[in-house]
């Protein structure tokens, strides 16, 4: 596995350290969804802040792989999307329509510890 993936209490977090394949990315799709069962993790950050560049195939794996940890009921989000990759998406026409985002680990920390703060007062 190219990708490591650490497990940090009830979350999961991927650092993307460099470009990946087609198959180095499903690879991570598979490892990351099959850690989500077998930790029963709560809440996943794609770290992505080594990255210069993300393709369209990347972007959408990245996108899917974030609905389908959803769909196994933990949250999602990537963290430091590089500003020139942000403006490349975006004369792109790429996007993560329905992925958080936020601006570094710190931040996606923050974000799943408040929705898990969220999810235990609504009980």
């Amino acid at each position: 596995m190219r990708v490591p993936i650490l497990k940090q209490g009830q979350y999961l977090i991927a650092s993307i350290q460099d470009a990946l394949t087609d198959e180095d990315l499903a690879e991570l799709r598979q490892e990351v969804v099959a850690r989500v069962g077998q930790y029963r993790t709560r809440g996943v950050i794609i770290d992505v802040t080594a990255l210069d560049v993300l393709d369209s195939f990347a972007a959408r794996t990245l996108r899917d792989l974030a609905h389908t940890i959803t769909l196994r009921g933990a949250e999602t989000v990537i963290v430091g999307i590089q500003p020139d990759v942000a403006f490349a998406m975006v004369q792109m026409g790429l996007t993560l329509a329905g992925v958080t985002t936020h601006l570094d680990l710190e931040e996606g920390l923050a974000w799943l510890d408040a929705r898990r703060r969220t999810a235990g007062a609504a009980r």
